[in-house]
């Protein structure tokens, strides 16, 4: 006999429920706080799949990922630290960031140098090009946090300079390197508590055609 009283599971509601859980579960987690334990093959191919199909307009799909894993950090560090070096005049060197940027590569099992390949035509304006890209690095974040993995986006001044992106193989002078996504597995059991600001201050609603005179704060 079925137990009639027993609501039945809503799929919208569940759906909704996964998404909230998820997005809301993403986190920043720095390299600092990543173990040692290895990312697989399989688990950074996933990733890198979820982040191919971020949203692009006019299907540019300009997001390029460059991999370093192993001793393929150790080139990245010290292309990153000789990269400060060079181009930071000596009044604003600091020994501490130059150490940092040797270090922070070999603290995560994978660094993945973000780019940004622009469309041969250019007809696609570069900002919606820049934002497929971040698109496609908040699927990448998601599917970590998703894994219980701990991942982190960095954007040192040095990643814009044409050096990095040529060091990189972009040959384009339009394209871009975006920063650098740190991946791995966080240090303790204890996921970092997060929180936001209210996003009814953040929303305006315009609900007539007069948008001087009628916006409010969302309900």
């Amino acid at each position: 006999m079925s137990d009639n009283s027993t609501p039945r599971l809503d799929p919208l509601a569940l759906r909704m429920a996964a998404a909230n859980a998820l997005i809301r579960r993403r986190r920043t987690i720095k390299p600092r706080d990543m173990s040692v334990k290895p990312v697989e093959n399989e688990q950074l191919r996933a990733i890198l799949e979820n982040g191919n199909w971020a949203p692009t307009h006019g299907h540019t799909e300009p997001w390029r990922f460059f991999v370093f894993t192993d001793e393929g950090r150790q080139g990245l560090a010290s292309f990153c630290q000789d990269l400060y070096k060079r181009l930071t005049p000596e009044s604003n060197y600091h020994q501490d960031k130059y150490e940092k940027l040797g270090a922070q590569p070999l603290a995560a099992p994978v660094v993945i140098a973000i780019g940004m390949k622009r469309q041969q035509s250019g007809k696609i304006p570069e900002i919606e090009e820049i934002e497929a890209v971040a698109c496609a690095v908040q699927n990448m974040h998601l599917s970590a946090s998703a894994m219980g993995m701990a991942a982190f986006w960095s954007s040192p001044p040095i990643c814009y300079t044409d050096e990095m992106r040529q060091w990189l193989g972009l040959g384009d002078p339009r394209d871009k390197c975006l920063g650098l996504f740190y991946l791995g597995w966080p240090k303790g059991d204890q996921w970092p508590d997060g929180e936001r600001g209210d996003v009814s201050k953040k929303v305006t609603r315009i609900t007539k055609n007069q948008p001087g005179v009628c916006r409010t704060y969302l309900d």
